[in-house]
């Protein structure tokens, strides 16, 4: 009797497993036709969009930003959370629980984009539509098509332009603008393209050297009808652009500061909020972390201005750095050349901090002319670390470490690449940027610099400090401007009072936090998640605990929300801190 019963408890035991074995394979199949089809739309949706780190392939067109198309992305976009609705992460198995946790991710932050109607404000003090249409402009072409695809993009700029015009008018009609006080010289960008007659035009730029490859005859056809696109559609575009910017946006645009000025403007902060950190945090909770951080960071800059044996006080400190032409450089040369240096220097020691590096290089170039005046100190990405020439005496030696860390290796031109090339990982994790992990690790990369030791001097390490406040004063001045009614004066002050930075550079930023609501909360507490992450994992494994493998963990996640991480690391923890690549042979380089 007991035989029996226990035969038929196995029976039922191994049906049970089979059903469940059953609705996880179905349920990976879903998900897996989920984003592979919504994936492969999205790249149709925003084919010929461009920005310095977009990896898609080029386009004869830009894309449709008309409110019709935007009301059905939104539906489109609802849809799929629907559907993603319908499948328990439970159900899943291997990597598809993170993958589910990431997409999910991901498409609520373009649905509540949509629902805010971000398209309706689609330029800041930083980054405008019209500026990135010169990334394409500056990229190398390698044949004829390619040539004529981007001659037909050119032709589709009228279009493109009008649209946006029309969702900008929408946004002014419901108060839903740029602040004015972030937006003046912000034109200058869009009059250089006027001003600049035939082949001195920006958008002429590829056609001043083309490859050997294309016959002589094609590339003088192709030149003429480069110059009939900017003449006769590019530029009248732009002018057109820059009369609506002068005459009506820059003259009906909001006088308020806060993002929670706006209309719901509670409801669109929060959601900012948590676009950029990926975390449920109130503005309050942030403020206040804000000001512990400020102070903790402020002993240590203490401490080291009297290991650089300056006798005076903290602002008088700051005013000597700031003033002392030795901190400078003298030219855009010694700047790039020192940059230079400084990266050759990590190529030297990134072995040994990480296992497996990516394949691709990057150069260092200056940030172009017609974006440097109101473009941060610099930018990296995959392929490129750009550095700012614009005004050298706001460009402090001193911090050019912290800086080239950051957006060089093993930051920005790092980590992008990296994620690019992991060919375990869908696409939407290869090639979407999550703001709190990126820019998490690019901070992160500052403070690997102490470890490098690449900060040589007191001033080098006051630098790196600097930068760290400077982040941390983030969270303190975009809650203020944005939750507490700060004035751009009081946030330019809260900054000239406790970082390093120069005055042109404390303008520029307080103006792209205003412009930007929530994305300056991103680096600090991404930072502060990698390195939380990383003392829970050298406090649990002890002797077993490996720094490279640890790293390689970190970036072989792509770009997660920050909750993912904590989870990945806990995974690493109970794996006795193995790297993911131990069984592929390939830890030391991909």
């Amino acid at each position: 009797m007991n035989a029996w019963i226990t035969r038929l408890t196995c029976a039922a035991g191994i049906a049970v497993c089979a059903i469940q074995a059953h609705a996880s394979d179905d349920a990976g199949k879903r998900f897996h036709a989920i984003y592979t089809q919504e994936w492969a739309w999205r790249q149709t949706q925003f084919s010929g969009e461009d920005d310095e780190n977009q990896q898609g392939e080029q386009a004869d067109h830009l894309p449709q930003v008309d409110a019709a198309t935007q009301a059905m992305r939104e539906r489109h976009w609802a849809d799929v959370l629907q559907q993603l609705d319908a499948i328990s992460a439970k159900d899943l198995h291997g990597d598809d629980p993170i993958n589910y946790a990431v997409y999910r991710n991901q498409i609520e932050t373009l649905l509540a984009a949509q629902r805010n109607r971000m398209w309706q404000m689609p330029f800041n003090s930083d980054t405008a539509f019209w500026t990135n249409l010169g990334f394409t402009a500056r990229k190398p072409m390698r044949d004829a098509a390619s040539y004529r695809r981007y001659i037909q993009q050119l032709h589709d700029i009228p279009r493109y332009f009008d649209e946006q015009i029309v969702n900008m008018r929408a946004g002014l009609a419901r108060g839903f603008s740029l602040p004015r006080v972030t937006l003046t010289g912000r034109d200058q960008s869009i009059a250089d393209v006027i001003d600049a007659k035939g082949d001195g035009n920006l958008f002429y730029t590829p056609f001043k050297k083309m490859p050997d490859i294309i016959p002589a005859a094609e590339q003088t056809k192709l030149r003429i009808e480069a110059r009939d696109a900017i003449q006769n559609a590019v530029i009248p575009a732009y002018v057109k652009l820059l009369g609506f910017i002068r005459n009506e946006y820059m003259k009906q645009a909001r006088t308020t500061l806060a993002a929670e000025a706006m209309p719901d403007g509670k409801a669109f902060y929060q959601s900012q909020i948590r676009e950029y950190t990926t975390l449920d945090m109130t503005p309050e909770a942030i403020h206040s972390l804000g000001l512990q951080e400020v102070a903790q960071i402020h002993s240590s800059m203490e401490q080291t201005i009297r290991d650089t044996g300056f006798k005076g006080s903290f602002a008088e400190f700051l005013h000597y750095l700031r003033t002392d032409p030795k901190f400078y450089p003298k030219s855009a040369d010694e700047l790039l050349k020192n940059a230079s240096w400084l990266a050759k220097r990590v190529d030297g020691k990134i072995g040994q901090y990480i296992g497996r590096l990516p394949r691709q290089r990057f150069a260092i170039e200056p940030v172009p002319p017609d974006l440097a005046p109101f473009y941060t100190g610099g930018r990296g990405g995959p392929g490129l670390y750009m550095l700012n020439t614009y005004d050298l005496p706001s460009r402090p030696l001193y911090s050019l470490a912290a800086l080239t860390l950051h957006e060089s290796s093993p930051g920005h031109a790092l980590q992008m690449p990296l994620a690019a090339e992991h060919q375990g990982l869908p696409d939407f994790r290869r090639y979407t940027y999550i703001s709190a992990f990126g820019e998490g690790w690019a901070l992160y990369s500052e403070k690997l610099g102490v470890e490098m030791e690449m900060y040589d001097t007191p001033y080098d390490r006051f630098g790196y400090l600097s930068y760290q406040m400077w982040r941390a004063c983030r969270l303190v001045v975009d809650t203020g401007i944005h939750h507490l009614g700060w004035s751009r004066e009081q946030a330019q002050t809260y900054m000239r009072e406790n970082t390093a930075l120069s005055e042109h550079e404390i303008e520029t930023e307080v103006d792209r936090y205003i412009a930007w609501p929530g994305q300056a909360l991103s680096y600090y507490l991404g930072e502060l998640a990698i390195v939380d992450a990383r003392a829970k994992a050298e406090k649990a494994l002890g002797e077993k605990f490996d720094l490279r493998a640890f790293h390689d963990t970190v970036l072989s996640l792509g770009s997660v929300p920050l909750p993912v991480l904590q989870q990945r690391v806990d995974r690493f923890i109970a794996e006795d801190g193995v790297s993911p690549y131990a069984d592929d042979g390939k830890g030391e380089r991909e």
